[in-house]
């Protein structure tokens, strides 16, 4: 429930479209939802400005498409994060027009299209294997309503092929970086750029990046200022992050 629905539902009551019983039918459910095994949090969007999005992972199909069955209900746009491919056919029987980005590991659901800044936001990957986690950040960013731009595989071990794509990752609002192994690239690009850099370390490496800790750390230290670090492979809050940045 978003600030938009309850400015026509209270409208509709002042004109007498809709009669207060009924009104109040429909706010019933302003807060939560208990589905037994889930709260869903109603109030959210109209808080924060962002509904709330379903984490996938220690649930069943069946319960990622009950939460999804309720969530069809409201206005919203729905996003369900590090999903298997047995939910997405689960929640598809439910809503076929639903979008399922094995990369990312996500489920999208656009129902209404929201207004786009006209800045974008730029995510990085210093390698391939960092993709998941990027995609993870680009598909968060684009069902809240921004436009991505997605540059793969730059990563220091050959620092030329940033520079190729210096004017696309200059001009971005704000730009997502991701990283595993060392963690470099996050601050190579935050000390290129005059725009916030939000670094994701990734569990990508060989022993001694101890899943991540090694790339979380080096960001961390970074001597490039204006360089902001979200937690080891949270592709989900690098783009949330960067949502709410690129649409202030």
């Amino acid at each position: 429930m978003n600030r938009d629905y309850l400015n026509k539902l209270l409208t509709d009551v002042k004109n007498g479209l809709i009669d207060i019983e009924s009104a109040l039918e429909q706010l019933r459910d302003l807060n939560v939802k208990e589905l037994g095994y889930a709260t869903i949090d109603n109030h959210r969007e109209l808080r924060t400005g962002y509904p709330e999005v379903i984490f996938g992972q220690g649930k069943t199909p069946e319960q990622v498409a009950g939460i999804i069955q309720y969530m069809l209900t409201r206005d919203t746009n729905i996003l369900a994060t590090r999903v298997t491919e047995d939910m997405y056919f689960k929640v598809r029987e439910l809503y076929p027009e639903a979008v399922y980005n094995p990369t990312a590991r996500t489920i999208a659901i656009k129902k209404k299209e929201l207004p786009v800044p006209p800045t974008y936001i730029a995510v990085i990957t210093a390698g391939t294997s960092d993709l998941p986690v990027a995609e993870e950040a680009a598909v968060t960013a684009e069902i809240f309503g921004n436009r991505v731009e997605r540059i793969v595989d730059v990563g220091v071990a050959g620092i030329h092929r940033l520079y190729n794509k210096i004017d696309l990752i200059r001009k971005a609002r704000v730009n997502v970086v991701v990283a595993g192994m060392e963690g470099a690239l996050p601050s190579v690009v935050g000390g290129i750029v005059d725009k916030p850099v939000i670094a994701v370390p990734t569990s990508v490496g060989y022993g001694a990046n101890f899943g991540g800790l090694s790339a979380l750390l080096g960001m961390l230290t970074s001597c490039a200022s204006g360089t902001s670090v979200v937690n080891i492979d949270n592709g989900f809050g690098a783009g949330f992050l960067a949502s709410m940045i690129n649409r202030l």
